[in-house]
């Protein structure tokens, strides 16, 4: 079955917070931040012999509290020693998607799927997958089709750089000059399976202005947002991944010409002098779509009662 928007519906997703499952301070903080989306990571942030003991604190706490923005828990391999057990903790926690590392072929997006149906997962639960390896960037468009059905969950890809420069032995540059061909070859994947695509971490938060450049870069190759290690990089990447006004009202413009009754039917109309096509119509309605999200988050936010003060 050929995906549709409700398989993949609009989300906001420029913000990605990762948080390490085993500390409790983060995981308090996560309700009080405007991240789009958290990463509740079970695999790289967390030692092996704190595996099993963040994996119950991380049910533990989704149970009594969640926070409201996206809920994604990163798990271990599948065919790892601890794999299964994420799965099933995954599972019992509730979240609105698994991010599965290192996914390399269409067997490991096929692998989970399959765990979750013989599990009873719900259909809602989706799936993410890590592109940080040589084997994932070359067969990523393969991994993407299994967005285009709705048996397959995939939903999204996030980029993972610091384990592909290991692997490759490409270096960290700013700019990163000899990694775009990838970066770019992974969101054309992503597109051709109907899937969101998060640029990677910038690994030192303090350096703010290189932060905001290579979120300018990522929104201008085309990606949804970007995955985060720190809070102080969620307001600059919700600030750059979001849509700008001009943007918004051109898209409003393109929606309501085309359903004007003079319009109905027709493949493309002239608009002011321009050529507007219904594929530029479906770009107009996600990008609305996007825009009534950050609207209805700014309103939340105003009603918020202000924190007592000292």
């Amino acid at each position: 079955m050929n995906k549709s928007s409700e398989h993949h519906p609009v989300r906001l997703r420029r913000s990605v917070l990762c948080v390490p499952a085993d500390n409790a301070r983060a995981l308090a903080k996560v309700a009080e931040l405007a991240t789009d989306a958290a990463i509740f990571d079970l695999e790289d942030a967390v030692a092996p012999e704190r595996k099993v003991e963040a994996r119950a604190a991380l049910v533990q706490y989704l149970t009594a509290s969640r926070p409201d923005c996206e809920i994604v828990i990163r798990i271990n391999a599948i065919g790892s020693d601890y794999g299964q057990g994420d799965l099933a903790a995954a599972l019992a926690a509730n979240p609105d998607a698994i991010l599965l590392p290192k996914v390399e072929s269409p067997a490991d997006i096929q692998a989970a799927a399959d765990w979750l149906d013989e599990n009873d997962a719900p259909e809602t639960l989706r799936l993410w997958a890590m592109i940080e390896t040589p084997r994932g960037v070359i067969n990523a468009p393969a991994i993407a089709e299994a967005g285009r059905t709705f048996s397959g969950r995939l939903d999204c890809f996030v980029v993972g750089l610091n384990d592909l420069r290991k692997e490759t032995g490409v270096p960290d540059r700013p700019g990163r000059p000899y990694l775009i061909p990838w970066l770019m070859q992974i969101l054309l994947a992503a597109r051709g399976g109907g899937l969101d695509v998060i640029d990677a971490v910038f690994n030192d938060f303090r350096d703010g202005a290189g932060f905001d450049e290579e979120c300018r870069q990522g929104r201008d190759m085309g990606y949804d947002g970007k995955m985060l290690i720190h809070p102080a990089q969620i307001g600059p990447a919700n600030e750059r991944f979001g849509v700008e006004q001009i943007a918004v009202d051109e898209a409003r413009a393109i929606i309501a010409a085309f359903a004007l009754p003079e319009n109905a039917g027709k493949g493309v109309i002239n608009l002011s002098g321009r050529m507007v096509e219904r594929l530029h119509l479906d770009q107009a309605v996600t990008l609305a779509a996007k825009a009534d999200l950050i609207e209805k988050e700014r309103q939340d936010l105003e009603t918020l009662p202000l924190p007592d003060r000292p």
